[in-house]
């Protein structure tokens, strides 16, 4: 392992990633995209550099900033140009971060190899190529391949249209190829997705129609069937859609991991709206399935949009060794760890609150609550009660920190969490109890990015320069 400088990007498995050989296991910066849309700020977005080692005089600190050229984009969610799926192959490297734009539809390919502390912008595809080349827009979730392509999946067509597609590009110049399937049916929405060839599959997910949830979250939209409830599954070799898993109405299945253990056919996805996690499984026949193994009961409540609030989980991951499930609840409040030794029966070992909507003190009263005795208290931390909610994760490759941001997407923010707007976003770290299990908030780190120089911001999803949990896939 010690000579494996020359063995390609990311690690030989997953096990040996959490060891961190040959790298060591320390994550030193984080990458993450920071949003002024909808705050009332007439910036670009940016590409922040956080110093997240501690024995840094800068800890905790931005130490960069890379805005886009262009305003309005909504970056969102990130992916590589290599990952471990490419391990060995001495020609490829991770040093290129792909920046999908959620509403804008360009894609940012961002030089993070040259100056890892201060990355530059290398490239912009701009929307007119998605749409030329494949009829696709409002790219999401970015996979590099084995190949050395990288997938996209997409939300809609051009014209704000629900459609589950994908584009390629081409991992040397960044040229969109066209799209990755081959014809044939199409889901009629799109999301997140997973895919692992040694079992001949790619997994996706639905969230919404692009033009409607692009306004804040009617939930009548629901009912009229413009949000998602399915897993689609997609024969890797040939392209095209095998299956597709109904999770119910209303469920809307956002993120989705497989175990990392590459031989494991099996994974889990979050349902946002239902509360709901579903494992899914290849049967002895070869079909997918999907069960439900945990559910987060919506609370009853007054002086809420509606009179019952699901915990809406909108990002989960799982451990490096298939050991714990970690998700969020972004109302409520409150991010979960549970024990997957037997991933059929999750077991709650950790749980701490994060902010949410039913904090004491505020807005909100709850009036019937079938888990917990009482309204939990704000979270403050270095005396700031933090806004939002705990949104998207990251774990460290140890598995022993647990970063969280509070925003979830701009318009959604506006609605749900107004302070957002005004007050900025959060990056908060966890301690994990990798033996027993449990969470705990650490007080020495607060990232504000309400005091960002350029005003408040609304900061995302979070990349380490050595990979993660959620980018990395292994073959």
């Amino acid at each position: 392992a010690g000579k494996c400088g020359a063995c390609g990007p990311g690690y030989p498995s997953p096990l040996e990633a959490m060891k961190g050989v040959p790298a060591g296991p320390r994550e030193q910066l984080l990458y993450l995209p920071c949003i002024y849309r909808n705050t009332g700020i007439g910036a670009p977005d940016f590409l922040a550099t956080v110093d997240v080692d501690p024995q840094s005089p800068r800890y905790c600190q931005v130490i960069h900033r890379l805005p886009m050229p262009h305003v309005g984009d909504e970056l969102h969610h990130s992916g590589w140009n290599a990952c471990s799926s490419c391990h060995g192959d001495p020609t490829k490297s991770r040093n290129f971060l792909v920046l999908p734009s959620l509403i804008s539809s360009r894609i940012y390919v961002v030089d993070v190899g040259a100056n890892p502390r201060a990355p530059k912008l290398h490239k912009v595809v701009e929307a007119e190529e998605l749409a030329r080349k494949g009829n696709a827009a409002f790219p999401h979730t970015s996979h590099c391949l084995g190949s050395g392509e990288i997938l996209i999946s997409c939300l809609g067509d051009p014209d704000g249209n629900g459609k589950g597609t994908f584009i390629l590009l081409d991992g040397e110049t960044f040229e969109v190829k066209g799209n990755w399937e081959k014809g044939g049916k199409i889901p009629n929405l799109g999301y997140d997705f997973w895919y692992q060839p040694r079992h001949n599959v790619l997994l996706s997910t639905e969230w919404g129609v692009p033009k409607i949830l692009a306004q804040g979250f009617d939930p009548r939209d629901v009912e009229k069937g413009h949000y998602g409830r399915h897993i689609n599954v997609w024969e890797w070799s040939g392209r095209r859609l095998l299956q597709q898993l109904d999770l119910g109405s209303g469920s809307i299945p956002l993120e989705i991991r497989f175990l990392h253990d590459p031989g494991a056919a099996q994974g889990f996805v979050g349902c946002a709206l239902s509360g709901e996690i579903q494992r899914f499984h290849r049967n002895p026949e070869g079909k997918w399935e999907a069960e439900k193994v945990i559910k987060v009961p919506s609370k009853k409540v007054q002086g809420w949009l509606l009179p019952e609030m699901p915990g809406l989980i909108t990002d989960i991951l799982i451990s490096l060794d298939d050991r714990f499930l970690y998700f969020s609840n972004w109302l409520h409040g409150d991010v979960r760890q549970y024990d997957i030794s037997d991933p059929k029966n999750p077991k709650l070992v950790g749980q701490v609150f994060l902010g949410g909507s039913i904090s004491k003190g505020g807005a909100v009263t709850v009036v019937e609550d079938r888990e917990l005795r009482d309204q939990p208290e704000p979270c403050v931390i270095q005396g700031k009660r933090i806004p939002g909610g705990p949104q998207m994760l990251q774990l460290s490759l140890d598995g022993r920190r647990l970063y969280v941001t509070t925003s979830l997407y701009s318009a959604w923010d506006r609605q749900f969490y107004p302070s957002l707007l005004t007050e900025g976003s959060v990056l908060l770290q966890l301690d994990v109890d990798t033996e027993r299990g449990g969470l705990a908030v650490n007080p020495k780190f607060l990232l504000d990015f309400g005091k960002e120089p350029g005003g408040p911001c609304l900061a995302h999803e979070m990349r380490y320069p050595g990979g993660d949990c959620t980018s990395d896939i292994w073959l």
